[in-house]
């Protein structure tokens, strides 16, 4: 097996200008935004492009329309397989389109299940007394694709408190869209079959509490599996909703703040041993730290979550024993709670209804070993300054083998999964100060040898996040809560056959809101002030995708959108 190493960011980049150098770029080839972007407007809006859509014209599955989410009961809706575009299909594509009316609401969670499957998983704004909110949402479902060859069940769960205090109500519509595959075009690689970890039947989310609660489900899988992955979705709930912003046990108390330390993580077993791990995303939800901050526009991926995908491959052989097999979630150091769920997609390889093989390495340890420092002191006067630090760093291995129908086929991943987050403290009788500054960083190595050329797949990824919380108690009585807020989310892949680029991605999306909260002496809400925000998001890929919007909003309005040239 080969020694271990890790692409850095430098390195892909420096390999996406190789690849450009040698005319595999295509520039010019844009995403579009999925709705105009209307200076002056106080509506929900985000800088996300549109799904690139294929020019055939697709056939339109509607899951249900107009559905009202005013209470905590599911809604549950029958899919029914497009009759006109029966397959296969050159792209599935799920859309969703949400309202709240004007009043006071809390966000909510909102996910979409067909099959127990969960096509869709985000959250919701929060409205205002005088401004209803609509949003768009949109994703790509072309790895699903066996979800949808059957007639199934789903459901939409979007719980809702509606009362005399909590006045708004949602309105929901979904779809799904099915392009058909053009003259001579060949469908792309999908999953085979589609297996949830859900709570039951018609789908939902499972509660963990503490570290020791598992998603588990036990599946008779097919025999003559070659690839595998696990995608992974897991949101921080309840006590857990602020994870980031917690400190250790010991100094919970002292600190005002939630415990556990500020690191989470999802562990992923097969038959209870380690098979991979799944970083987890600090979301910000709408009615998150302060309301002002998200209005108009929310946080990196609030109203529609990517999930996180575990590559399972070197385990392919051993699934494929013709044996039951667990395959279970836990999230370490929860403190109830995050509602997970998890989609298993197997590729078969269809030529042969049996392989074998083996896992021969696996590095991977039951549960990380998280450092912890303080440096915690208080003054004779009260006075409690100080910092406190986690880091987490893992470095690990799988590997394995199949005996396919076109030879041994050996898959190799290389991961490093490295956590850190910092944060000081100043807290007297009139200020709370909480800077926190945290990051993750993903580097993964996926190497397949066997059945044609070796194919090798480098990827990147960061979620940095910095938090600065201040409030004050005045002379008057009055308060004020100042937060600025940089959030960040980066992906880039670099794909390479027989040691050639053949494929290249990079993707960045940034929020950085800030507002300062008025208060009176009574603790009601009087007012804000420098209240405003920008996000952008910019999206290039080697085929000729070519996306860079930027918005801007203050005072709760947009206020700008400019698209940068991307070249």
């Amino acid at each position: 097996m080969s020694s271990f190493s890790c692409p850095s960011i430098l390195k892909l980049m420096s390999v996406a200008m190789l690849v450009s150098g040698m005319a595999v770029f295509a520039v010019g080839q844009t995403h579009t935004a999925p709705s105009a972007h209307t200076i002056g407007s106080p509506n929900t809006v985000t800088a996300d492009p549109s799904i690139v859509r294929p020019s055939t014209q697709p056939c339109v599955v509607q899951l249900f329309s107009n559905v009202l989410f005013a209470d905590f009961s599911p809604k549950t809706f029958q899919y029914n397989p497009p009759a006109d575009c029966p397959g296969p299909w050159a792209k599935v594509v799920f859309e969703g389109d949400f309202s709240i009316t004007a009043g006071r609401q809390f966000d909510r969670t909102a996910n979409i299940w067909i099959g127990g499957a969960n096509v869709y998983f985000g959250t919701t704004p929060e409205p205002q007394a005088t401004v209803a909110r609509s949003w768009h949402v949109e994703s790509d479902l072309t790895d699903y694709t066996p979800l949808f060859t059957v007639a199934q069940s789903g459901e939409a769960v979007l719980g809702n408190l509606v009362n005399s205090t909590f006045t708004s109500i949602i309105t929901g519509s979904a779809s799904v869209q099915f392009y058909p595959l053009a003259r001579h075009q060949h469908a792309p690689r999908s999953a085979d079959v589609v297996l949830p970890l859900s709570a039951g039947p018609l789908g939902g989310t499972v509660a963990l509490n503490t570290s020791a609660d598992r998603l588990a489900r036990t599946f008779a899988l097919p025999s003559n599996i070659e690839e595998a992955f696990l995608d992974v979705v897991a949101q921080s709930q309840s006590n857990d909703e602020f994870w980031y912003t917690c400190v250790p046990n010991d100094v919970a108390n002292e600190l005002q703040s939630c415990g556990s330390t500020a690191f989470r993580e999802v562990e992923v077993t097969i038959d209870g041993q380690p098979a991979g791990v799944a970083p987890v995303y600090p979301w910000i939800y709408t009615g998150g730290i302060d309301p002002f901050l998200w209005r108009p526009i929310p946080g990196v991926e609030t109203l529609n979550f990517t999930p996180y995908r575990v590559d399972l491959t070197p385990f392919a052989g051993v699934l494929s024993d013709g044996n039951q097999h667990q395959v279970a979630l836990q999230v370490f150091n929860a403190d109830s709670n995050f509602a997970t769920t998890a989609s298993l997609l197997l590729y078969l390889d269809e030529e042969v209804s049996h392989v074998t093989g083996a896992v021969t390495e696996n590095t991977i340890s039951a549960q990380p070993n998280p450092a912890v420092k303080e440096n915690v002191s208080t003054a004779s006067d009260g006075t409690i300054t100080g910092t406190v630090s986690v880091t987490s760093n893992r470095k690990f291995e799988t590997a394995g083998f199949v005996k396919t129908s076109h030879g041994n086929v050996s898959t190799e991943v290389s991961q490093s999964v490295n956590f850190s987050n910092s944060q000081n403290f100043n807290i007297t009788n009139t200020v709370y100060v909480q800077d926190i500054t945290q990051k993750t960083t993903i580097d993964s190595v996926t190497t397949k040898r066997g059945g044609g050329p070796p194919v090798e797949n480098f990827a990147h990824s960061e979620y940095p996040l910095l938090l600065n919380f201040s409030f004050t108690s005045n002379p008057d009585g009055t308060f004020a809560q100042t937060t600025n807020i940089n959030q960040q989310l980066t992906r880039q892949q670099l794909d390479s056959v027989a040691g050639s680029p053949v494929h290249f991605s990079s993707l960045l999306q940034t929020d950085t809101p800030n507002d300062t909260l008025l208060f009176n002496a009574s603790f009601s809400v009087i007012g804000t002030q420098d209240q405003n925000s920008i996000e952008r998001y910019f999206l290039r890929d080697s085929n000729g995708i070519c996306y860079d919007r930027q918005i801007s909003a203050a005072n709760g309005v947009l206020t700008s959108a400019s698209d940068g040239s991307c070249r």
